[in-house]
């Protein structure tokens, strides 16, 4: 992943946290100088990674900042959180995680790991079980009231035991300018809970776009990059009833799935793509899908496909909900913009693979595990005790727009602080309802650097769907074998 401090699900995104006090600024620089060191931190001192975003929420302005939070919340007035910051790109850190890890060494004492690539550390024995240090009765309110999908990213996928608390989570979203919508004639009033298909989205896009003369009518990211492999294109084949392994119960253990990524509703998936992008005559093309995308999607990621819209280019725009808060504000588009969750080609009933169809959101989102090598075990449990609260969820959501994982806080949040989003309170939770993981296993980045490339190829017109898509199956059979051989990953990814 490129990019800054607002990632997640592996993908960049823009910050949030645009001013803070200088005050807050000065701390947090004595705060990440203090963890890169990595040494001498005061006995009562607990170091967890994270990003610029959350060390200047962790000491931001007092009474307001997410270190008061977690102090109402119970933690102990000795004990002081410092946020070590690293680099922005998701990879990156993960590569750090695995240093650290593998060198045996703390702090960190807690380790903020993206839900993509949290279950491989706990096939590694590179994380501890929550419940041989976190009261039952937490634990049994985590595992009701959290949402779902996040905490399956942070179980162990043989055992079932939790691993990791869900600090936030995160969800696509389609975004679309209703007032534009509107003066072209059409009515977007039930689009907030109840999407249109791809085929009525297509319509209504082209329609709008010419006639409000618009550059463009759909934009999105489809570069060859982990994000359209874990997210856009994830997204995409759910809502056709298609999936990469047979459904959503299929996707945290490798080695003896049955591969359906080259089935028919992932090539139509494809196939409407092509249509979006050049035109239902174009070759590999669905008929009845219009041209609705400009041919540099195909070179996007978030920030270069939010450009569009937010500059009043675009009728239409998928992000995650970070970009509600850049295009919702009064400078911007304000109550002329319009969030739906995503459109669908096949309902629930009508889908191929179990789980799919209907409306999806890719699934975002980051948890907090315990290194194994910490010696301050009964302070980093009170730490994660604090977070595990309403009250420091509803801090973190309000002081950078993270969503909590416990999706009904989302509709308590205070309106003033967390702007825009207020608005589209429902339609963030009907996202979360409907979110669907990546298929997260030890192999899954090798397996997703193969992916993107050959669908970014299929969206290109490089050759028809089915070979394209049938060369990938095999690509991603031959590292399952691998797996159930015993023998990890295989292939060399030419």
């Amino acid at each position: 992943m490129v990019g800054n401090d607002r990632e997640s699900a592996a993908v960049a995104r823009p910050s949030r946290r645009s001013l803070l006090a200088a005050t807050a600024s000065a701390t947090v620089g004595a705060t990440a100088v203090a963890g890169c060191l990595g040494r001498g931190q005061p006995e009562d001192t607990v170091v967890m990674t994270g990003n610029t975003d959350i060390a200047d929420a962790m000491h931001a302005d007092e009474g307001t900042s997410i270190h008061e939070a977690l102090r109402s919340a119970g933690l102990d007035e000795d004990i002081t959180v410092e946020v070590r910051t690293g680099v922005d790109d998701s990879s990156q850190r993960m590569r750090s995680a695995q240093s650290a890890l593998q060198s045996g060494r703390a702090p960190p004492d807690i380790f903020r790991m993206d839900c993509g690539w949290t279950i491989p550390f706990i096939l590694r024995e590179q994380t501890v079980p929550l419940a041989d240090h976190l009261p039952g009765d937490l634990l049994d309110e985590v595992e009701s009231a959290y949402l779902e999908a996040a905490l399956e990213t942070a179980r162990h996928p043989e055992t079932g035991e939790l691993h990791g608390l869900p600090l936030f989570v995160d969800f696509g979203t389609m975004l679309y300018r209703k007032d534009l919508v509107a003066d072209a004639g059409f009515d977007p009033g039930g689009w907030a809970t109840e999407p249109p298909s791809w085929q009525r989205f297509s319509e209504v896009v082209a329609e709008t776009r010419d006639d409000a003369d618009v550059q463009y009518g759909f934009t999105t990211q489809a570069a060859p990059y982990e994000g359209l492999a874990c997210c856009s294109f994830t997204e995409l084949m759910t809502t056709w009833g298609g999936s990469y392994f047979n459904g959503t119960e299929n996707l945290f253990s490798a080695g003896d799935r049955e591969v359906t990524v080259a089935d028919e509703p992932v090539l139509d998936a494809v196939r409407m793509m092509r249509s979006f992008i050049d035109g239902e005559d174009a070759d590999y093309a669905l008929d009845g899908y219009r041209k609705i995308c400009p041919s540099s999607i195909v070179q996007w990621t978030e920030p270069e496909s939010l450009g569009p819209f937010t500059a009043g280019d675009a009728v239409a725009h998928r992000n995650w909900p970070f970009s509600i808060n850049e295009a919702g504000g009064e400078e911007a588009f304000g109550e002329d913009l319009g969030v739906m969750p995503m459109p669908y080609a096949v309902s629930e009933s009508e889908a191929e693979h179990p789980g799919t169809g209907g409306t999806a959101a890719a699934l975002g989102g980051w948890h907090l595990t315990i290194n194994p090598y910490t010696e301050k075990l009964d302070r980093v449990t009170q730490v994660l005790e604090a977070f595990a609260t309403e009250e420091v969820m509803l801090a973190v959501f309000e002081q950078l727009g993270y969503l909590p994982p416990v999706l009904d806080l989302v509709q308590q949040a205070d309106a003033d602080q967390i702007g825009p989003m207020a608005r589209y309170t429902e339609q963030i939770q009907i996202a979360g309802e409907n979110a669907v993981s990546r298929p997260v296993t030890d192999v899954w980045p090798e397996q997703a650097s193969v992916i993107a490339r050959e669908v970014h190829a299929a969206f290109r017109g490089e050759g028809p769907p089915e070979r394209i898509m049938a060369d990938l199956a095999d690509r991603i059979r031959r590292s399952e074998a691998a797996v159930a051989e015993g023998n990890g990953g295989s292939d060399d990814g030419d």
